[in-house]
């Protein structure tokens, strides 16, 4: 499946070729009609004689349009390029061919349109002569061109067959199992609800497919999938495609938005890129100048910041870091455009790098000038290299997003760098969870966790270990880079977690003496009368909190309610003789564990109670009787 878009100059014949072609008029405002020219995007599609069924979208060619233009000639596979014979190249013209240029549309055809209305054939070559000049250096340099009248029909079915043959050698969209559908339209449909239209890229959509509205987050169903007014269940890559979708208001869409899965993409605010400066802008690019940004079919203010340099000439290329201030879905490989806000022209565009940079740069850091120049090289390995080293630990999935590769291509690369030594893989063994690192950062990650921890051993010495929550928190990493952090380091043995603690597998609790003399005129209390000891709040008077912790941490003492705590060896004396009674009498009462153990009912009750909150017993009006399973 590919689509096709036009570019031109007005009233060059664009949406009447596309209505000789299909026998449908893309433009559907009633104004569009009555001024003869495209205001906002129109969409058809048509048959080629290779049998393949592709889409169109029609793009204004008023100067006063020329940004509704750019929200729909990204994502597209060919152009064709239109200029009429009577008027040859014009303002919009050369403005389009240079869109097209920057957004680097892989091919293209050139109509020379309204041949009907030249009776001079000179006056053709003559036209046909500066139009391949103007092509010259440009993506659009070995387009054929097609003489063609939309009126007559003359050099329709060539220009047709010529379109088939350029598409026919481009490869199909790429399906990277992250589908995401830049919103070109969106409406409501009585008895269906909201619809949107975009070109699909990426990935697959299927009717029931859960999906989120980028940036907002919005979340809803597929409900139905359209291409070319075919109803589908499946939506391809590359396609037209419109999205009936529940759960979400038409109101809490706008253009630019992205349909995605949730969790596949991550909107941003800062990314990094390649730019070029057209040749032509008035004057040259100045550091934190503000600029519109059309990305995919989103438009939207943006500040941007120059890298390496104070100034870009016309024709220069440099790096940027671009911020907007809302969020934006970007991803590396992305083109965009560039334009100034007033008055309105086109500076330039390029290719997404970075979209998730995460910092604002150093303007003239040359580490940061390096690896811009490796992501842009597009070497799988060294585009992996350089999403790894930014990232520093992150998920595979995130990594195959901001790389924008396919799950075969990056792993090789993965394998060449882990080979290396570059990357490491840390916990989880599902592919989809795995976490990849860079290995310097991995290491000095792994050094600070157990650097923590042995810090905390050393100013609670008497702590069975540190709080899993509080080392994460020091760490300032997400609660899953911890999670498989704290597994790997498990693994090599040089941590250990049992529930919510961490510690370093070598750390015992021990006493000094001054403590091991407390802690045994406390036992000494506890052995006088076991069944009547030391509440917890004297445990505390006589040996501090610290030390009554340990002993419970050791399994010296067990606490059976907030009051009442046992040494470890009366408190197993008590659960095996009330079982023991129970087993012979049923049941017990208050009074009779009092009388057995002769001690006091505040002990004997929260014994009692404890023993039904374990399981061990079960509470029936006001005797406990033994549960069946112990």
């Amino acid at each position: 499946m590919h689509v096709i878009g036009t570019a031109g100059h007005v009233d060059h014949g664009k949406s009447a070729l596309i209505e000789a072609f299909t026998n449908v008029h893309p433009d559907r405002l009633a104004e569009e009609r009555e001024r003869g020219m495209s205001i906002v995007l129109g969409f058809a599609w048509l048959e080629l004689p290779t049998g393949e069924e592709i889409g169109i979208v029609d793009v204004p060619g008023h100067r006063d349009f020329i940004e509704n233009m750019l929200s729909g000639i990204g994502g597209i596979d060919a152009a064709l390029f239109v200029v009429a014979a009577d008027e040859g190249v014009m303002p919009q013209t050369t403005e389009h061919l240079a869109i097209l240029d920057l957004l680097e549309i892989p091919s293209g055809v050139v109509a020379l349109t309204k041949i009907d209305l030249i009776d001079d054939p000179d006056w053709l070559d003559l036209v046909e002569l500066d139009l391949s000049e103007t092509l010259e250096g440009t993506v659009l340099e070995d387009a054929p061109i097609v003489r063609v009248s939309a009126k007559t029909g003359e050099g329709v079915g060539e220009l047709l067959q010529i379109l088939g043959d350029a598409l026919s050698s481009r490869p199909p969209r790429p399906n990277l199992g992250r589908p995401r559908l830049s919103v070109d339209r969106a409406f409501t449909v009585p008895g269906f609800g909201t619809v949107v239209t975009g070109t699909l890229l990426d990935g697959k959509l299927r009717v029931g497919d859960k999906v989120v509205i980028l940036p907002g987050g919005r979340e809803g169903r597929v409900r139905g999938l359209q291409t070319h007014q075919r109803a589908e269940e499946v939506a391809i890559p590359g396609s037209r495609t419109a999205v009936n979708i529940s759960g979400v208001d038409v109101a809490d869409i706008q253009r630019g938005d992205v349909v995605a899965h949730p969790g596949t993409y991550s909107p941003t605010r800062r990314f990094d890129v390649r730019f070029r400066l057209l040749p032509d802008v008035i004057k040259p690019l100045t550091h934190n100048v503000e600029a519109k940004l059309f990305l995919g079919a989103d438009e939207t203010l943006a500040r941007v910041r120059l890298l390496g340099t104070d100034l870009l000439l016309p024709g220069e290329e440099g790096w940027l870091q671009i911020e907007t201030p809302e969020p934006v879905v970007a991803l590396r490989g992305d083109h965009y455009i560039l334009r100034r806000p007033s008055p309105g022209e086109t500076l330039g565009g390029g290719v997404v790098l970075d979209p998730q940079p995460g910092y604002r740069h150093k303007r003239f850091d040359a580490d940061v000038l390096a690896r811009l120049e490796a992501l842009a090289g597009g070497n799988p390995t060294d585009i992996l290299r350089q999403i790894i080293r930014g990232a520093g630990v992150s998920p595979w999935g995130d990594v195959l997003t901001k790389a924008s590769l396919s799950e075969d291509v990056a792993g090789k690369s993965l394998d060449t760098l882990t080979a290396e030594g570059f990357a490491v893989l840390i916990g989880f063994e599902n592919d989809a969870q795995r976490l990849i690192g860079h290995s310097p950062y991995w290491e000095n990650l792994r050094n600070e966790l157990v650097a923590k921890v042995e810090e905390y051993h050393l100013t609670y010495p008497l702590r069975v270990g540190m709080s899993s929550e509080e080392l994460k928190s020091q760490a300032k990493i997400s609660g899953r880079i911890f999670e498989a952090s704290v597994k790997k380091l498990g693994e090599e043995k040089r941590l250990i977690q049992e529930g919510p603690v961490v510690a370093i597998p070598a750390h015992e609790i021990e006493f000094t003496p001054e403590q091991q003399s407390q802690i045994d005129a406390l036992l000494k209390k506890f052995s006088a009368n076991p069944y009547q000891p030391p509440t917890i709040k004297e445990c505390h008077e006589a040996v501090g909190e610290e030390i009554y912790t340990a002993l419970v941490v050791t399994g010296e003492l067990r606490p059976v309610s907030d009051e009442v705590v046992f040494t470890s060896m009366a408190y197993r004396k008590i659960v095996e003789a009330v079982k023991a009674w129970l087993r012979v009498n049923k049941t017990i009462t208050v009074a009779q564990a009092r009388d057995q153990f002769g001690s006091s009912r505040r002990y004997v009750l929260a014994i009692l109670d404890h023993l039904d909150a374990e399981g061990v017993t079960v509470r029936v009006g006001d005797v406990r009787q033994l549960k069946m399973a112990v």
